[in-house]
């Protein structure tokens, strides 16, 4: 039996998607090139909100990660039509806009493999395994030295050789990625694990970090020059997009990053070292990462030198 719902005049719904709810409804209505439809407000990847996306060609997009549903039928885009929303039967009476709440289509969704860095976390067997990540930016067809990336290939050439551990060297300039784009200012649940953007596109080549971090090593190893008296421009690129890592233990008591140890290189020509190294040790404690005894070493051309002991020299 048909359950009709006035949702108002129809002059409220010129614009291509409003937003609407009726009780605990959530509903997107559209209008399409004059057409009016109406679908459920609710996307099916992690939730987000259609009432609030946009029409593109016909499909209505999610705003939260660019899933697409037909405008009027409310099944997916050419490809993933099983990946289908309700859509509510409309009609126009005296004005008013009506919508059929029992004549809704069933929301469907095909089978998705989950992406690979989603695995559950369990540390394969075998011994201590360090990664080293360099922040320098640089033209790669005309490299240049780089005072804190020739530290960590000697740290890392200690920790192989000398200490006999399993290393793995990421050199954020030889990566394409994106940057953070934010999507936990628009509701926490639509920044994921893994990052959302690592999800949609699979040209974003972050997940290289996100593997090593998250899966693999246990020692990080970060090394970045002083940039106008803060760490580097790649440096804080990598660490925006680490909300999503952060970010799961606000909405799942999900912690990525147990029992890892991280310590840092900072250098260059400009003083604020401890300021550098202060705004690092921050930001990794709150993604749950432990620390040794002076976990950084740092130089800097106005100031002084700071060793593994922590003793100062000039």
């Amino acid at each position: 039996m048909a359950r009709w719902e006035d949702l108002g005049p129809v002059e409220r719904f010129a614009a291509p998607v409003t937003a609407v709810e009726v009780g605990k409804v959530k509903l997107a209505v559209t209008r399409d090139e004059g057409r009016l439809g109406c679908l459920s407000g609710v996307c099916n990847h992690a939730g987000g909100p259609l009432g609030e996306g946009r029409i593109e060609g016909g499909y209505l997009t999610c705003p939260w990660h660019g899933w697409k549903y037909h405008a009027s039928t409310g099944l997916g885009e050419p490809g993933f039509e099983v990946d289908a929303v309700p859509s509510y039967p409309v009609k126009v009476e005296g004005g008013r806009l009506l919508v059929d709440l029992e004549g809704a289509t069933k929301r469907s969704r095909g089978p998705h493999e989950p992406h690979p860095l989603a695995r559950r976390l369990e540390r394969a067997p075998g011994g201590v395994r360090v990664v080293g990540i360099s922040t320098t930016n640089m033209d790669a067809r005309n490299p240049r030295y780089s005072t804190s990336d020739a530290l960590l290939e000697v740290a890392m050439e200690h920790a192989a050789q000398g200490l006999g551990v399993e290393t793995r060297t990421i050199k954020l300039a030889e990566l394409r990625f994106r940057h953070c784009e934010g999507y936990y200012s628009k509701s926490a649940r639509a920044c994921t694990w893994p990052c959302s953007i690592t999800q949609m596109d699979p040209d974003d080549q972050l997940d290289r970090v996100y593997e090593a971090l998250v899966h693999w090593a246990d020692v990080f190893l970060v090394a970045t020059p002083i940039r106008w008296g803060n760490a580097s421009s790649l440096y804080y690129k990598m660490v925006e997009r680490m909300n999503c890592i952060q970010n799961q233990e606000t909405i799942a008591n999900n912690h990525l990053l147990r029992n890892k140890v991280a310590g840092f290189i900072i250098t260059g020509g400009q003083d604020n070292v401890q300021a550098v190294a202060g705004q690092m040790l921050g930001f990794f404690a709150e993604v749950g990462v432990q620390f040794p005894q002076f976990p950084y070493i740092a130089h800097s051309a106005a100031g002084a030198r700071r060793t593994w002991s922590g003793t100062w020299t000039t």
